[in-house]
């Protein structure tokens, strides 16, 4: 990393999995946070939490974590948000709840300040479900240098999305992310080529993302393939990482750490090589550990540096 650190932000939803074995903080643009933080950058989680009890405890939570917590907003009237998981014959069934405080994101002074001095912003579209929330999205965004990367981290969760929102979250970003069961549905919804329902294959994923390549001004497409690696693709090329063989405890956070990793490296100019090498480092190292934010040693932090800049 160079000597000033980079300003990186997770702009959106903060809130509680209620899984059947107990509680885990995350949200993809915390998560993303967190992981952004420990590669260097100072990275600002810009999302709202309720004035309530589980509120408090999120953020006694990440104090202990290295993300900056000072813009995250509190709100007296909505609860901070939940998701209720239950297992229905071995299957996670999900309920997230509404309303909830990340639902009504304002754009206050110190936010545009921070979208002004952002080098990154990750945003997704979970929050902009509410118009609230997708406003002050927009508006921060807006309020970004013209050198700001803006990764659009699309993490489709039903029935949360829509064309509108995809459109308009693509004409915005720099960096589009997303895995291999959402491209066909991502295809679909924007009626391009190869939205036909399927899980796509590396070279119709590599159409997909010349597609997208095609309709949007983005410059970089990621399409994550769980164990089976990654897919970056340019206007002018593409790079395919077989992924990184790891013992699996629960892939909760690990597209995320991918994503903090790829934004980390690419404000660096790094290759695609170097940046599918370093997503794969780190998503696999999350995966192997129990949750989205767990324990990183210094030693282990230093051993996946080496593997990454090894390539």
């Amino acid at each position: 990393m160079t000597d000033q650190p980079k300003i990186v932000v997770g702009l959106g939803e903060l809130l509680w999995d209620l899984l059947p074995e107990g509680k885990q903080l995350g949200g993809a643009p915390a998560n993303f946070s967190v992981m952004a933080a420990r590669l260097g950058n100072r990275a600002v989680i810009a999302s709202r939490l309720g004035e309530d009890p589980l509120g408090r405890e999120a953020k006694k939570y990440l104090a202990a974590l290295p993300a900056d917590l000072e813009l995250i907003q509190e709100d007296a009237k909505h609860p901070t948000g939940s998701v209720s998981v239950t297992l229905k014959e071995g299957q996670a069934e999900y309920v997230i709840h509404e309303p909830v405080a990340w639902d009504f994101l304002e754009l206050t002074p110190p936010w545009k300040e921070l979208a002004a001095s952002a080098d990154a912003v990750c945003f997704g579209s979970l929050a902009q479900r509410e118009p609230v929330s997708r406003r002050t999205i927009h508006g921060f965004l807006a309020a970004t240098r013209r050198d700001c990367v803006r990764v659009f981290d699309v993490n489709l969760r039903k029935p949360f999305y829509t064309r509108g929102v995809l459109e308009d979250s693509l004409s915005r970003a720099t960096i589009l992310k997303l895995n291999d069961a959402e491209m066909p549905e991502v295809l679909k919804l924007l009626r391009l080529e190869g939205g036909d329902g399927v899980t796509l294959d590396p070279a119709a994923l590599r159409k997909g993302a010349r597609a997208l390549l095609g309709e949007f001004p983005i410059e970089l497409v990621c399409i994550t393939m769980g164990n089976k690696g990654s897919l970056l693709v340019t206007r002018e090329s593409f790079d395919q990482h077989p992924g990184i063989p790891t013992p699996m405890a629960d892939t909760i956070g690990a597209g995320d750490a991918f994503t903090a990793a790829l934004t980390s490296y690419y404000l660096q100019g790094a290759s695609l090589p170097v940046l599918n090498e370093a997503g794969n480092r780190w998503g696999s190292w999350i995966a192997s550990q129990a949750g989205a934010m767990p324990a990183l040693s210094e030693a282990k932090l230093t051993e996946i540096q080496r593997a990454i800049s090894s390539v």
